[in-house]
């Protein structure tokens, strides 16, 4: 059987969708992964070389999984939402990650000493990125969850928001130094991460809403 027929057969089987999904359910895990390690450097529990090690291969793990999913969302004849939301939801969590390395990163190069300020805020990453794992998860079987989970995720990126606005004013009351700017850097770093946390749940979100149409 050629390539073109097998692919054809599983885009009339819907096949093709629930590989869609299982990629994009990779892609969510994948940035967990990303938080969890972020999270990891922030109590120091893990040596900071295996942190390293371990980042690279998420950071690897990731750009192979968006690359198979960009690659067949091209091939696909028939998609579960929105050829071009499933697209933007792929590259906003990508963004989440890339955001989550540079994190983890900068906190090592920087030599960060006060690291609690940023554990909030992490958190709430991990918590949106997990609504939005079980929001994808339940977009062929219930939008109605998929709605509310997209919600979920989204006020937990305001709730970044929120965190990044109160810690730099903080930054901003007390005296300048050193310490400060690399606080302001990272707290950045998670608030962008945040941002582009709502915009994923924004793009699954209006996808579920076109398919219920």
């Amino acid at each position: 059987m050629s390539r073109a027929v097998s692919r054809l057969l599983r885009d009339l089987t819907g096949r093709s969708e629930h590989d869609l999904i299982d990629l994009l359910h990779d892609q969510i895990a994948t940035a967990l992964r990303g938080g969890e390690y972020a999270r990891h450097a922030l109590l120091q529990d893990v040596p900071a070389p295996e942190l390293r090690e371990r980042m690279s291969e998420i950071e690897h793990d990731g750009d192979k999984g968006r690359g198979l999913l960009v690659t067949q969302l091209t091939r696909a004849l028939t998609t579960p939402v929105d050829r071009e939301d499933l697209f933007r939801l792929s590259r906003s969590i990508d963004d989440v990650l890339d955001h989550l390395r540079d994190f983890t990163r900068e906190l090592d190069l920087y030599d960060v000493e006060e690291r609690d300020i940023f554990l909030p805020l992490v958190d709430a990453l991990i918590s949106g990125l997990s609504e939005l794992k079980i929001a994808v998860t339940a977009i062929v079987t219930d939008r109605s969850a998929t709605a509310r989970l997209c919600l979920a995720a989204k006020k937990s990126g305001n709730r970044v928001r929120r965190m990044y606005q109160e810690q730099l004013a903080a930054v901003f009351a007390g005296e300048f130094s050193m310490a400060a700017m690399k606080h302001k850097e990272l707290l950045r770093r998670l608030d962008i991460a945040g941002l582009r946390l709502g915009e994923a749940a924004d793009a699954l979100a209006d996808g579920a809403m076109k398919r219920s149409r």
